[in-house]
């Protein structure tokens, strides 16, 4: 927010000072109260006020003036917060049809049980100043908020922040995400990010969070880079959280039920013989059949249809193999041009 040119002249009334305090952490956002100010108490606080943005940044989450509340939240996490319907319709077309629409409600109190207060606050803020205050832990509830009221310039912030986020270790829950919120960009970017670090991003803790859709979107990738073994043990660890999700034991079978057409996404004719053998071949997922016919399939031509894809995935083919880029380092440094 923009400080005040006439800061000296403000009144020192509390309500007042709060339009002039630094945006509070997302964290701290729950908790703002809206001020009471009545125009009878604060006497002449426009005069304070020197731009345009002065002005409506200082009626954020204020009673003053306010024509309509909201009730954010639901049960303990609930907050009633202030506003006025004329900044919001001019910054959001679904405001601007909630309220002066064919169908515009006439009540002073509107319910949204399906927003957070603090992302709430983060899209009010950026209608009323401009200003985009987006961390970690608010960063897709605000994405929501901003989608369902069509602020698409907060919501591009938002989608910015996530790429300039995003890593191995969230790759899997940012694509989650972004599939949800129909962000085929962001989308792009997190399966690049998978197909690049293929074995770092599955060992991350998010990736057995991740919903079925999302597990069998990357599995059919021919772009993952690692081994198919890998990619067996890591579906493992995935379909058993899934069982606990759906309170069911972990077993073979339910394993196998949970991943559905996931499992037919494993390329098991892509391992070796060993590697089947050591792997899914005891693992409880393949029936007899399955297993018989994929032997025959590492061991005899022609080769038999298995029902599995057989399609290589990049150029993970063969045995995996540690390369040393440099026979030799030099122990010392050498500058090249003039310093």
């Amino acid at each position: 927010m923009l400080p005040s040119n006439r800061q000296s002249r403000q009144s020192r009334n509390d309500d007042e000072n709060h339009a002039n305090e630094p945006m509070p952490s997302s964290s701290a956002i729950e908790n703002l109260q809206p001020t009471n100010n009545t125009g009878g108490r604060l006497h002449n606080w426009q005069a304070t006020k020197t731009t345009v943005k002065e002005r409506l940044s200082f009626l954020f989450n204020n009673e003053i003036l306010s024509d309509v509340h909201f009730i954010v939240g639901k049960d303990a996490n609930q907050q009633v917060i202030p506003a006025h319907k004329f900044v919001l319709s001019v910054g959001s077309a679904v405001f601007d049809a909630m309220f002066n629409g064919v169908l515009a409600t006439k009540s002073e109190e509107v319910e949204l049980p399906d927003v957070e207060p603090a992302a709430f606050l983060l899209l009010l803020k950026f209608l009323y100043s401009d200003e985009v205050r987006i961390g970690p832990e608010s960063v897709m509830t605000t994405l929501y908020t901003a989608k369902k009221y069509a602020v698409a310039a907060l919501e591009e912030h938002c989608v910015e922040f996530l790429k300039v986020n995003l890593g191995t270790d969230n790759a899997f829950l940012l694509l989650t995400q972004a599939r949800l919120f129909d962000e085929p960009q962001l989308a792009a970017l997190c399966l690049e990010m998978i197909d690049k670090n293929t074995t770092d991003a599955l060992n991350a803790e998010g990736f057995t969070d991740i919903d079925q859709d999302t597990l069998n979107a990357v599995l059919e990738r021919d772009t993952l880079r690692i081994r198919e073994a890998k990619i067996f043990a890591a579906v493992l660890r995935w379909s058993e959280a899934e069982c606990i999700r759906r309170q069911l034991p972990v077993t073979p079978s339910n394993q196998r039920m949970v991943l559905g057409r996931a499992f037919h996404a494993i390329r098991f004719p892509l391992m070796s013989v060993e590697e089947f053998a050591m792997g899914p071949a005891q693992s409880g997922l393949l029936d007899d059949r399955e297993i018989v016919q994929l032997i025959l399939y590492f061991t005899v031509n022609p080769k038999p249809n298995v029902g599995f894809l057989d399609t290589p995935r990049c150029c993970m083919t063969g045995k995996e193999l540690t390369v040393n880029r440099f026979s030799q380092t030099e122990s010392r440094w050498r500058n090249v041009g003039t310093l």
